[in-house]
């Protein structure tokens, strides 16, 4: 029996010291391939066999994905691996140490892939497939391609040190979407069996063009980014240049600044707790980031922002106009494919809101983007103790985008309005309702194509405020001088009713009722060209007002109007009386939206109620 152990014993010892472990080259190549999820293949395969066997691989190579034709791939002289033996059997690959022996690598993405790598790792503790103790690499070199993305980058790998404390270490520099790119990261070398009271340290440093970022922080999971505890801070030229590093479409800004925490959890990215500034305006809020879930479906973006204070010309990139001004007509196109790329659900706050005169309290809006159809609804903000609501409806998933509009202006304080008019003394209520339907890929095609209305009703006021403050002084003065208004006037009533045909504005009805005289307004404004071609004539209430017999015409680009008394005399003219029996009849329908925008108490009101009746006989 003796003899019988003794022999069985030999043979172990023989077995373990002449066996050629190359015979499982084969199964260490598919566990490893299956861990990396790329196809490995081994050179050369020694083991040491033990609780915590010992596995040293030379020549290995690692293909990249099938999907990646341009079959990225990386090399390593020698990989050591240090493997659990007991876990293994229960399916799970527990690697103590890893050590690298002069890495080589090229990597390329699939050109269809838009996520640019920001598709986050599932967090499972407790049950991963894969668990790594401290990494060791020694002289490692990759080169990362990108063609499509105009990105080219080169970075250097190693660690420094032992045990617990080593650290790992990575710099690329090369181009980044076409921009000059340098990182910098450094991190714990000993990625699992972390623990609250030794988190894995992280430290991320990039330059892309204008935009900086920095990253620093732990996380307790580093294989899935979990229990992330990490300080986010961005900064740089335009907030729309974040997409070459995160795939996150966002509108043109101001420089911006902005620092908050980033965590993960039920994979999903979160930057929370930010504040920071957005060219003049402060920004505060949340970010959530949900990847695809599958090839085809969209990552969803959820957002809760408020600001104490917002400058509306920040908010120009938002409506295709440069950031930091407004224009009249934006022309930059939408861009439909970065529109239908994902889906977005912002909620926003402001608290205050500036504007070049007018200054705007209680802003609030709600954006939804899904499957490129974009709704705000409502985009409310209030004027005084008045309001202007809006509701947006753009249908991007055609070439054209189809958009709906309407707007709602109830009770605006004119005082509140003009503000930023040094010249205005009066005050006043505006009150009415517009809306536009149209197609076009810039606000400039929507507006030139589009079909729709405006109404627009004032009671109280001074005119002259009025017409310095929309037109300029020059011509607002030049207005009232050929009108034969005095500088100050009181008005009394405005009755606006215009109409939109393929970018055609022209006038229904424009009345102004003031104390001197009536003003008669007709013409026409053209959204497609940008130029006006419009006439107001007086109707005098004292026959000593010294007005022109003629109207006077208000012609040219809408930046530079011209202001001049038409050539000849009208051969007719009709009393202020026969102008508002006659003209102001088709504003009986108007009534109730006067009454919703103004009230039931007011000057406009009085006048309307005297609409369709007979009117007097004009003098000739």
């Amino acid at each position: 029996m003796k003899i019988l152990a003794a022999a069985a014993l030999l043979a172990i010892v023989l077995l373990v010291a002449f066996w050629d472990w190359s015979w499982l080259k084969p199964v260490a190549e598919w566990r490893l391939s299956a861990a990396l999820n790329r196809a490995v293949t081994i050179g050369h395969m020694a083991v040491s066999p033990g609780a915590e066997s010992q596995l040293s691989l030379d020549t290995v190579a690692i293909a990249g994905t099938a999907a990646s034709s341009a079959g990225a791939r990386a090399t390593i002289d020698r990989l050591t691996l240090r493997v659990a033996l007991w876990p293994l059997l229960a399916g799970r690959l527990v690697l103590p140490a890893i050590t690298i022996e002069r890495l080589r690598g090229t990597i390329a993405p699939d050109p269809s892939d838009v996520d640019f790598g920001l598709g986050l790792p599932a967090s499972k503790p407790g049950a991963r497939d894969l668990e790594i103790g401290t990494l060791d690499i020694r002289d490692g070199e990759l080169h990362f391609v990108y063609p499509q993305h105009l990105s080219d980058v080169g970075l250097l790998v190693h660690t420094q040190g032992q045990g617990a404390d080593s650290q790992l270490f990575v710099s690329a520099a090369g181009v980044w979407a076409g921009q000059p790119f340098a990182a910098q990261l450094t991190g714990g070398a000993v990625l699992g069996l972390r623990d609250t009271v030794h988190p894995y340290p992280l430290e991320f440093t990039a330059e892309n063009g204008a935009t900086r970022l920095s990253l620093h922080g732990t996380l307790l999971d580093p294989l899935h980014l979990g229990g992330a505890a990490l300080v986010l801070e961005l900064h740089g030229e335009d907030l729309s240049q974040l997409y070459a590093l995160t795939g996150i479409p966002l509108p043109p800004t101001p420089p911006y600044r902005i620092k908050g925490s980033l965590d993960w959890e039920k994979n999903t990215m979160r930057f929370t707790s930010f504040a920071g500034t957005v060219g003049s305006s402060d920004l505060a809020g949340q970010f959530l980031y949900e990847p695809r879930s599958t090839p085809d479906a969209r990552p969803v973006v959820t957002a809760t922002l408020s600001s104490k204070k917002l400058v509306l010309a920040d908010l120009a990139g938002f409506i295709g106009a440069e950031p930091g001004r407004t224009t009249a007509l934006p022309d930059a196109p939408i861009n439909l494919a970065k529109l239908r790329l994902m889906d977005f659900h912002i909620a926003y706050k402001g608290a205050h809101v500036e504007t070049q005169k007018t200054p705007i309290d209680n802003l609030a809006a709600r954006l939804d983007v899904v499957d490129g159809k974009v709704t705000v609804h409502p985009l409310t903000f209030g004027v005084g103790s008045g309001q202007i609501a809006m509701n947006v409806a753009l249908d991007g998933q055609q070439d054209q985008v189809h958009a709906v509009a309407d707007a709602t202006f109830r009770k605006l304080d004119l005082r509140r309005l003009m503000q930023g008019s040094k010249l205005f003394k009066g005050a006043g209520t505006i009150g009415g309702k517009g809306r536009i339907e149209s197609r076009g890929n810039s606000m400039k095609a929507m507006l030139g194509h589009g079909d729709g209305e405006l109404q627009l009703f004032m009671t109280g006021g001074d005119l002259s405020a009025l017409l310095v403050d929309l037109a300029g002084i020059d011509f607002g003065n030049a207005a009232l001088s050929l009108l034969g208004i005095p500088r100050r006037t009181e008005l009394r009533c405005m009755v606006a009713d215009l109409g939109l045909k393929d970018g055609q504005v022209d006038t229904r009805t424009l009345v102004v009722d003031t104390k001197e005289a009536n003003i008669i307004g007709s013409g026409a404004i053209n959204l497609t060209a940008e130029t006006i071609d419009y006439q107001l004539r007086t109707e005098p209430k004292r026959r000593n007002l010294a007005s022109l017999h003629t109207p006077i015409l208000i012609k040219g680009p809408f930046t530079a109007p011209r202001v001049r008394p038409a050539a000849r005399a009208l051969l007719t003219r009709s009393g202020a009386a026969v102008a508002f029996g006659v003209l102001l009849t088709p504003l009986a329908a108007l009534i109730p939206t006067l009454q919703f925008g103004l009230g039931d108490d007011n000057d406009c009101a009085a006048l309307l109620k005297t609409v369709g009746a007979p009117p007097p006989s004009a003098a000739r």
